[in-house]
């Protein structure tokens, strides 16, 4: 295959090791990795620096998982095709993954062999899941069905997480950009519709949810 038509590549993945391993397995004649990441935040700047035909995000990512990082690289760059690894198969997941734009989604587990494949089905246009994944996945999402609706909003989502790593009040409304006030409504907000709290609570929630790593 011609270096010029091998398809571009940006992994994002908080384990350096991983991404060297991914990289090492990808490239050659048919795949050229042009960028890594490390959070979500770096995985959406890198896409949109380097508009590659292929990301591939883990799932569980500091400050922003690879749902939310997922949904705004489509709306960023649409023509990237993006393939989620995790170790999660909660349905929920899944089908929130595919509402999000996801085009592939694979379970850690599989082999690279598994993952290559994925990968070439996902660049001809095809939708990706896991063998693992129940049939309830796959034919809500066939018959445009709701499996569970998500009960946060995307900003109530990336705050959940943030606290969830144990971050403050005010250095998450610095991040992401609002008032202290705001960030604290969005706090009281999420326990509300969770039904849940106190912060203990919230972290096991969001370890269920696979935003963060237990």
């Amino acid at each position: 295959m011609n270096v010029n038509t091998r398809k571009r590549v940006v992994i994002a993945d908080d384990h350096a090791m991983f991404r060297q391993g991914l990289k090492g397995m990808l490239e050659g004649d048919e795949y050229v990795v042009v960028g890594e990441a490390e959070n979500g935040h770096d995985a959406i700047r890198t896409v949109r620096q380097q508009t590659p035909d292929l990301a591939i995000l883990d799932f569980s990512m500091p400050l922003l998982n690879g749902i939310d990082a997922a949904r705004d690289i489509q709306r960023r760059s649409p023509e990237t095709h993006v393939v989620l690894l995790t170790m999660y198969d909660d349905d929920t997941c899944v089908f929130e993954a595919l509402r999000a734009g996801v085009r592939g989604y694979a379970l850690k587990t599989q082999t690279s062999t598994d993952l290559l494949g994925a990968l070439r089905e996902v660049m001809k246009g095809a939708v990706y899941l896991s063998p693992d994944i129940s049939d309830s996945v796959v034919n809500a999402y066939v018959s445009k069905t709701d499996i569970k609706s998500e009960v946060l909003s995307e900003r109530e989502r990336q705050v959940l997480q943030l606290i969830a790593e144990g971050h403050t009040t005010k250095s998450i409304a610095a991040m992401l950009f609002v008032s202290v006030k705001t960030a604290e409504s969005h706090r009281t907000h999420i326990m509300q519709r969770l039904g849940l709290h106190n912060i203990a609570s919230l972290v096991r929630y969001a370890i269920r949810r696979g935003m963060i790593k237990a």
